[in-house]
């Protein structure tokens, strides 16, 4: 099928990404204290693979789930994987100010890599949009200058695995569906942390399944929708839109948690959505391009 590349419709479906993400972290703030985050991941995958069943029969069932990549699927999962790991370690060993900055450079290395593995053009908007998330991101988090730890090291790597994630996923489109990707996705990282989550398993009580349910379905609609953007846009345009989710994500914690706001969360924020703005503007003479 040949498919029509518009920035319109990546944004508006980063926004549903975005939407899952916040709507997660709030789920996933009410049931991290009570359940470990590897029994959660797992229970996330597992459920959120029966959530995609509808839309597996829909796209034609178990047959149309054939893939003539699996090893990039499989790659494309340990690396996702790892870059979770590496954030739950660091987040016990450098401050989360320093965390979420190093987090945040995810969309530069995404969009590097772009450059470099899928022969993506980068233009003066898109690396303004960066620079201008970047400067807003490091506006808001304010890292203090302090020696390299180990923590840094750790974090950074896990931002590099998920850079590299959204790359593959990016390649991936081009040859399967966006349904075919996310069904391994659930089936592969099952696998992968089904060790983990057993090393720590306790029967989850009754009220902790509605919050259990709710990081399965935006788990799961989270990267649809992200993997549905990169279809439609570069991956150098998609990834500087999830700079977005910090300053959202200070408005949830404002209104949900009592969180402030402070002076420097609103300048950051008016950076970062300056820079998509200014990318996502169309060119009165850009033409509508199609790929198969």
């Amino acid at each position: 099928m040949e498919q029509t590349q518009s920035t319109l419709k990546a944004a508006l479906w980063m926004c549903g990404s975005m939407a899952s993400f916040l709507t997660m972290t709030v789920a996933g703030r009410a049931i991290i204290p009570a359940l470990d985050v590897f029994q959660v991941m797992e229970l996330r995958s597992i459920i959120g693979w029966f959530i995609l069943l509808p839309l597996v029969f829909v796209s034609g069932g178990f047959a149309a789930m054939r893939t003539k990549r699996p090893w990039l699927h499989i790659f494309r999962n340990i690396v996702h994987y790892g870059g979770q790991y590496s954030w739950l370690m660091a987040l016990t060993m450098i401050p989360l100010a320093q965390l979420m900055s190093i987090e945040f450079t995810t969309p530069i290395w995404g969009s590097l890599l772009a450059v470099l593995f899928l022969g993506e053009r980068m233009t003066f908007r898109k690396v303004a949009a960066i620079l201008s998330g970047m400067l807003g991101v490091l506006v808001i988090v304010r890292p203090g200058v302090s020696a390299v730890e180990p923590g840094h090291l750790i974090m950074l790597a896990g931002a590099v695995c998920f850079g590299v994630s959204v790359v593959m996923v990016k390649s991936l489109t081009r040859t399967d569906g966006v349904v075919v990707i996310i069904f391994w996705m659930l089936i592969i990282q099952s696998v992968i942390g089904i060790i983990p989550a057993l090393s720590v398993w306790r029967t989850p009580e009754l009220w902790m399944w509605p919050w259990i349910l709710l990081v399965s379905f935006t788990g799961m609609s989270s990267h649809f929708c992200m993997a549905r953007a990169l279809s439609y846009a570069e991956a150098t345009v998609v990834m500087p839109m999830d700079f977005l989710r910090l300053p959202l994500s200070a408005l949830i914690g404002f209104l949900l948690y009592s969180e402030k706001i402070d002076a420097f969360t609103a300048v950051g924020a008016v950076l970062i959505l300056a820079g998509n703005l200014f990318n996502l503007r169309r060119r009165a003479k850009e033409p509508e391009i199609a790929t198969s």
